[in-house]
């Protein structure tokens, strides 16, 4: 079995060599902002800009490229001259990393028109010729030799000689290292700097070592409490809340009533496919000054309309209402998983229901709870679109970075430190969280079949569950029907007549003589959103499972630090974000800025820690001997994954998947930096549309996103499917 599995993973390595060989010589190695793909095959021997590796080096006086190919030589020669083993494994990793670090080096060190550190130019010269941003051919070239590189360390004893482990790590450490670490280290690095660039011990202490950040004057005397403790409070408000909104919400759909699990379905995850602006606007017409809840009580009750809502309740019940759908599908997930069988056995031994889910069903959620509790702590912390709009006087640390960017001062470096905060509170629920569940077995799902019936919740759980859940639900569907309202009457406020003047300006079609014409002003904003949303989903579902998986299955060195780098993306705001991604893929060798990839990445890393969590929960109840029972059958890792493990994961798969696209359809800070004329997106128009005061045409907008996105929705649960357990139904 062994020696079958080392001639096909042999098999495997060598395809990969002969694409990073096709790559360096068959396709352009620098990226093109002017011309396409298909433009650039055309011109792949030709001149510097859509050359490709081979010929760059050869023919447009850029030698260092090379450094790749001798890579790709050692890897080739160990693969066709030594037998499986650690002399081979030496030299494929010696291979691969030399071409890794060559290619890295040369493409931080030298820029579009020459050297890109003066102390550089003064060592060794001018250079004749720069080189501009990797491209089709050099990315495939690097993902190529980060492969080889794992198979190096496989076959020198790492991973369990795994080599499909070995390069899964690689390629995914690479990825958080290249899209998490390096932009936010470098936007996060000018917190130790002054504000003429030089560095500075005490930098950091200066900017946030003040009362502004830390103070409790809330607590001494009627002040106001620094915006760290702010943040951190409302945290631990939203992230507790969330988790029991959810947890009700699933406890329902699952175990409750089945005539209400559809309409529950549709309402719970309602406030996840909308934009985040539209809540705010809803609550605002319920409760703000002129809403109808004041408007109410000043008739009914002569009571003066005042600005009550803005602020941390306000913030709250915004985020209670962005948040729970993401707590409600993590932890419906797990308990779909619990095995009827182990709560049929307490029953047996005469514990009442109540007693059961106590004792049995609860402890078997703390997965589920522990990962809802922890996305709903960073999701919160990093928010940004509801503390602006509803936040009031209560600043948090996400609005203090917006202003330290974009007001009047423009202070990074304040910027930078107060982000800084905000990884060491995301880092201390993550420790905090997994000290909670420690080295404690949650395995319910297991190679023998469970045909038991779920046990229905107990009366008093029951009550409770509902006594929360639904008026829960009835809130949330009166909010969505006033704030929608809006983009169907001529003017809120004013005159109420029925129209959809505001839905044909953005999305009028009309025909004319050359035929169907695209009238509306909103078509092509919507389209861009759609192609980069629909690109990003199941990258990051494909991204995040997979990290799930090694995370929960494997056992290697830094694990903590690779688990914690999946997550950090989530831990810095939006605006901070997407100004890192300017900054750090604004200059080869990744130069990104001003295209659709970028966007596309940059949603996947900022929504990939929910695949992850989802992932890690539901893993937690698979048990690992239904991996070794396939290996057993001489089935490799990648079968195992793919026919054994990826199947029981449908519900994670789905949770993914669906976040990924609908996050990406309405996301406004992470992009807000990265949008240009040519990539123009959804919420950027609706923003422009806002700050004109045509609220109408932005409204009715938004109407048209949730009706799409929840199309799109339906589509992936019917397209992933329902995994099946072989339990049957009460």
């Amino acid at each position: 079995m062994v020696n079958v599995h080392t001639a096909r993973a042999g098999r495997v390595l060598a395809l990969w060599c002969a694409l990073g060989w096709a790559a360096f010589a068959l396709l352009p190695w620098y990226l093109s902002q002017n011309l396409s793909l298909l433009s650039s095959m055309a011109g792949v021997f030709g001149d510097a800009d859509t050359a490709s590796g081979l010929v760059q080096g050869l023919r447009h006086g850029r030698p260092w490229l090379f450094t790749g190919a001798l890579g790709l030589g050692l890897a080739s020669l160990a693969l066709g001259l030594l037998p499986a083993g650690r002399a081979q494994g030496r030299l494929l990793a010696a291979g691969a990393g030399l071409g890794l670090l060559g290619l890295l080096v040369s493409g931080f060190a030298i820029g579009a028109t020459g050297w890109a550190f003066e102390a550089l130019n003064s060592r060794f010269g001018e250079l004749p010729q720069g080189q501009y941003g990797i491209g089709l051919g050099g990315a495939l070239v690097l993902l190529s030799l980060l492969v080889l590189l794992g198979a190096g360390l496989a076959r020198m004893g790492a991973f369990r000689g795994d080599v499909f482990v070995a390069a899964a790590v690689v390629f995914c450490a690479a990825l958080l290292a290249l899209f998490v670490a390096l932009p936010v280290l470098r936007a996060l690095s000018s917190a130790a700097f002054t504000e003429d660039g030089a560095l500075s011990a005490t930098a950091i202490v200066e900017r946030i070592g003040n009362e502004r950040v830390w103070g409790l004057g809330c607590l001494v005397g009627g002040g106001r409490c620094g915006v760290a403790w702010n943040t951190l409070w409302l945290a631990l408000l939203t992230a507790a809340g969330t988790t029991v909104m959810g947890t009700a919400l699933a406890l329902l759909a699952e175990r409750g009533s089945r005539r209400l699990a559809r309409p529950l379905n549709v309402l719970a995850l309602l406030p996840i496919i909308t934009p985040p602006f539209v809540v705010g606007l809803g609550l605002i017409l319920l409760f703000g000054r002129a809403g109808l809840a004041n408007q109410f009580l000043e008739w009914a009750f002569g009571i003066e309309p005042t600005r009550w809502f803005y602020g941390l309740f306000g913030v709250w019940l915004a985020q209670m209402f962005a948040f729970t759908p993401i707590a409600f599908m993590i932890v419906r997930g797990v308990v779909q998983g619990i095995a009827p069988s182990l709560e049929e056995a307490a029953q047996t031994l005469r514990a009442s229901r109540t007693r059961t889910f106590l004792t049995v069903t609860l402890p078997l959620l703390k997965p589920g709870l522990a990962n809802a509790f922890l996305v709903g702590f960073i999701e919160s912390i990093a928010d940004f679109g509801n503390p602006i709009v509803v936040g009031g006087q209560y600043a948090v640390l996400s609005t203090e970075i917006f202003f330290a960017i974009v007001g009047a001062q423009y202070d990074q470096g304040r910027a930078a430190s107060l982000a800084l905060i905000l990884t060491v509170f995301a880092l201390g629920v993550f420790v905090l969280q997994r000290r909670v569940l420690g080295k404690a077995s949650y395995t319910t799902v297991s190679g023998k079949g469970d045909a038991g019936l779920a046990m229905p919740l107990p009366t008093p759980v029951r009550r409770g569950v509902m006594g929360l859940a639904l008026p829960w639900l009835a809130f949330t569907l009166v909010v969505y029907l006033f704030a929608f309202a809006g983009g169907f009457v001529q003017t809120w406020g004013r005159d109420y007549t029925p129209t959809l003047a505001h839905l044909r300006t953005a999305f009028d079609l009309q025909w004319g003589e050359h035929g169907l014409v695209w009238a509306g002003s909103a078509w092509n904003s919507l389209l861009t959103t759609l192609k980069l949303a629909g690109a990003a989903a199941p990258l990051c579902a494909f991204i995040g499972l997979l990290i799930a998986w090694l995370l929960a299955r494997t056992q290697f060195r830094g694990q903590g630090a690779f688990e914690f780098g999946a997550l950090l993306a989530f831990a810095i705001p939006g605006t901070v974000l997407g100004v890192s991604y300017v900054l750090a893929f604004n200059v080869p060798p990744f130069e990104l800025t001003g295209t659709g990839l970028v966007i596309v990445l940059c949603f996947v890393f900022r929504n990939l820690p929910v695949g992850v969590r989802a992932g890690t929960a539901a893993f937690k109840q698979l048990d690992p001997s239904l991996d070794e029972a396939s290996a057993v059958l001489r089935a490799g890792t990648f079968t195992t994954l793919r026919r054994v493990v990826l199947p029981l994961l449908k519900p994670a798969l789905v949770a993914a998947l669906v976040y990924s696209f609908v996050r990406s359809m309405t996301t406004v800070s992470a992009v807000i930096f990265l949008v240009t004329a040519e990539n123009e997106l959804a919420t950027t128009y609706i923003i422009g549309r806002v700050g004109n005061g045509d609220y109408g045409v932005a409204l009715a907008y938004c109407t048209v996103l949730i009706v799409l996105m929840s199309l799109a929705t339906a589509a992936i649960q019917a397209l992933v499917g329902e995994r099946k357990l072989g339990r049957r139904a009460a």
